[in-house]
C-alpha cells in the first residue's frame, strides 16, 4: 500500500509541476518518456531473468497452473469489455489496452502513452494502481467468499511481488508459486498484449 501511495504522490506532484510550469521550457516541449520507457523495459528483463525461481519455475510448468494466467487474462478482457459498453468515453481497444496492464501500473502506463496518449496513459495509471489497492485491501473478502484464486486474480502482475504477502497470508503459502508464477507470466505479457491491441 505504502509503494502505490508513494508512486501517486510522485504522479500528483508532476501534475503540479506540468500545471504551474514549474520545468524547463525544452523539457516540457521533448518527451522524454520514451527514454523512461527503454530504461523500464531493460530493468524489467533484468529482474525477469535474474530471478532464477521465476524461470525455474516456468520451466516446470504443470499444463493446470497455466490455467491461472490465462483465467486472469479472459476474466480482465470480458470486465473491460463489458466496461466499454456501458460509457462513451473509452473504445473496446482502449480499454482492453488499459486491462492490459493487469495491475503493472509503471510500465503499462508509459507503453499507453508512448502507443497512444498521455490521457490514455494516466487511465492506466489509475486503473492499474486501483486494481492494486483493491487486492491489498480485500484479499481476506475474496479469499473468504470467491475461492483461493481470487486474490491471484485480483492482484494480476502485482501477485509475484507487492500483493504476494497479502495473498499468502490469507490463502496459504502453498498457494505462493501459483501466485508467483501468475504474476511472472502477466508481467512477460503486458508489453507484448498492449503492443498487440494498440
Amino acid at each position: 500500500m505504502k509503494g502505490s501511495l508513494i508512486i501517486l504522490s510522485f504522479f500528483a506532484l508532476g501534475l503540479l509541476v506540468g500545471i504551474y510550469n514549474m520545468v524547463p521550457e525544452h523539457f516540457s516541449q521533448n518527451d522524454y518518456s520514451i527514454y523512461a520507457l527503454y530504461i523500464l523495459m531493460f530493468l524489467v528483463g533484468i529482474g525477469v531473468g535474474s530471478n532464477k525461481k521465476s524461470l525455474s519455475l516456468i520451466k516446470s510448468v504443470n499444463f493446470k497452473i497455466l490455467l491461472v494466467p490465462l483465467s486472469v487474462i479472459t476474466g480482465t478482457y470480458i470486465g473491460v469489455s463489458v466496461f466499454s459498453l456501458l460509457q462513451d468515453e473509452l473504445s473496446l481497444i482502449d480499454s482492453l489496452a488499459v486491462g492490459s496492464g493487469f495491475g503493472y501500473y509503471s510500465l503499462s502506463s508509459v507503453l499507453i502513452s508512448e502507443v497512444s496518449s498521455d490521457t490514455l496513459g494516466v487511465i492506466a495509471l489509475l486503473s492499474n494502481i486501483t486494481r492494486e489497492i483493491i487486492t491489498l485491501l480485500l484479499t481476506p473478502l475474496f479469499a473468504r467468499y470467491f475461492g483461493k484464486l481470487a486474490p491471484i486474480a485480483s492482484g494480476g502482475a502485482t501477485a509475484m511481488d507487492t500483493t504476494l504477502p497479502v495473498i499468502t497470508k490469507y490463502i496459504g503459502s502453498d498457494y505462493a508459486i501459483i501466485s508467483v508464477f501468475s504474476g511472472v507470466v502477466l508481467t512477460i505479457l503486458v508489453p507484448v498484449l498492449i503492443t498487440i491491441i494498440l
